[in-house]
């Protein structure tokens, strides 16, 4: 799914990004250029880096 439009940046793409230590929307900003013009995409952006964040506190089963 595409998560910026305005330079076509995919979930996909930020995932990746974020999983390579971005923490902020302005790092993932910075490495592939989302959420750098209009800005509409930033909520989803810190949406994802919080799941990603999430994901890497949650206890092992």
């Amino acid at each position: 799914m595409y998560v910026c439009l305005c330079v076509g940046v995919t979930n996909h793409t930020v995932s990746e990004i974020v999983a390579r230590g971005a923490s902020t929307s302005r790092e993932v900003a910075a490495a592939c250029g989302a959420g750098g013009d209009c800005g509409r995409c930033r909520r989803t952006l810190r949406a994802i880096i919080a799941a990603s964040a999430n994901l890497e506190t949650a206890p092992s089963v």
